[in-house]
């Protein structure tokens, strides 16, 4: 039996966190890519540091797309995390482009030719989770580390909290007791500020942040309400710490609820399965969890490069289904074509929809009418209950 009573913690960061701002420079160069032309190919890892930011990875694209054309586009994704300080600003920071054509050996495995279809831009595992504790079907304590942390930065832009720095941190610790969260027993934020304020100061301005991110009753004794705890956090972002795209793989996901395939997101085109089957497995666990199969669902699918058919589809219930997950394991792939293309082609994800995902989670988002967080659907419920026979 697995165990119903413990703590539990997650974290996030803010869209101002160095590695951060390497996941959405990184995405904003696949937008680019994707709006000139749909079939384009990028891996694009971004590196920041003090006033640097250094563009490096594979892409095939149009010829339009010069590296001009992509310094641009680095600039305006760090101006619109609001970066104008001494030692990281958007206009005078210096930007390397080395972005080379993608390896013809990669571009055969994964392009169709004759009767082979599109294969997938990698080997590897990828996992999707759903459960029962919020609306949204993810886990409770990274569901409300990103909202303390996205409630600031929208309050720093709007002008309200002025204050408050790009760069922040959030982690909640949440006691469950019979499987389910009861409460949080501690929260930490830590978040970068404008000099001259006190610890106090800004443990104030950071209060209704995180009680109006948890449930009523649920905040923390005092004395595990740590804000800012070494003290003054002036000096943040890049500047503060070096940045590198990729190194937050579990604040995107499920906040350590859930297993990870260890692939990360941004930079990448949907023809990486890193991002697209990871994007579908998610889809599934939801649709699942929504269908009222099961209080909680993991899906793992695995692939290799070049190969159209997904190697393995695994379904873990934890004890909570109501219908066999061997059962469930053929109907997911009677539901949804879990091909490279197939996932492409059901999420519509050859579209400019991936600079909004960089911060705050992947998951547990609001599909939105362009297309974007189209894997946050709950379309397939008749369709696994009927496949079920539910």
């Amino acid at each position: 039996m697995p165990r119903q009573n413990y703590l539990f913690t997650s974290e996030s960061v803010s869209e101002g966190h160095p590695d951060k701002v390497c996941d959405r420079v990184s995405d904003s160069i696949v937008d680019l890519f994707l709006a000139a032309e749909p079939d384009a190919r990028v891996a694009c890892e971004t590196l920041t540091t003090t006033n640097l930011i250094v563009l490096a990875g594979e892409v095939r694209g149009p010829a339009s797309i010069t590296k001009d054309i992509m310094e641009e586009t680095a600039r305006n994704a760090v101006k619109a995390i609001g970066y104008e300080q001494d030692g990281f600003h958007w206009k005078t920071a210096e930007v390397q482009v080395h972005l080379h054509e993608q390896s013809a050996d990669i571009a055969q495995g994964v392009d169709a030719a004759g009767n082979k279809d599109l294969g997938a831009g990698d080997q590897g595992i990828m996992f999707g989770y759903a459960c029962r504790e919020t609306d949204d079907l993810m886990p409770a304590p990274i569901h409300m580390s990103h909202r303390i942390l996205r409630d600031m930065a929208a309050a720093r832009h709007s002008g309200e909290r002025a204050e408050f720095g790009p760069d922040a941190k959030s982690q909640v610790t949440l006691k469950y007791v019979d499987g389910k969260p009861v409460g949080a027993t501690s929260v930490v934020v830590s978040t970068q500020h404008v000099d001259g304020l006190s610890q106090e100061d800004v443990r104030e301005m950071v209060r209704p942040f995180v009680v109006n991110a948890l449930p009523e009753g649920w905040m923390c004794q005092e004395d595990e309400f740590y804000v800012n705890p070494t003290g003054k956090f002036v000096i943040g972002g890049p500047d503060g710490d070096a940045g590198l795209t990729g190194r937050k793989i579990i604040v995107d996901t499920y906040g350590g609820a859930a297993p990870h395939g260890g692939g990360a997101f941004s930079g990448k085109d949907p023809t990486k399965v890193d991002r697209s089957a990871a994007y579908a497995a998610r889809y599934l666990a939801k649709n699942v969890v929504g269908a009222g199969l099961s209080e909680r669902c993991t899906i793992q699918l695995s692939y290799a490069i070049g190969v159209s058919k997904p190697l393995s589809v695994y379904v873990d219930l934890y004890g909570t289904g109501n219908v066999e997950e061997a059962r469930l394991e053929k109907a997911l792939q009677e539901v949804m074509d879990l091909s490279p293309r197939g996932i492409r082609e059901h999420l519509n994800l050859m579209r400019p929809i991936y600079e909004r995902t960089a911060a705050y989670g992947h998951f547990g988002r609001d599909a939105t009418a362009d297309g974007g967080f189209s894997w946050e659907r709950l379309d397939l419920v008749d369709a696994l209950k009927d496949a079920c026979g539910v």
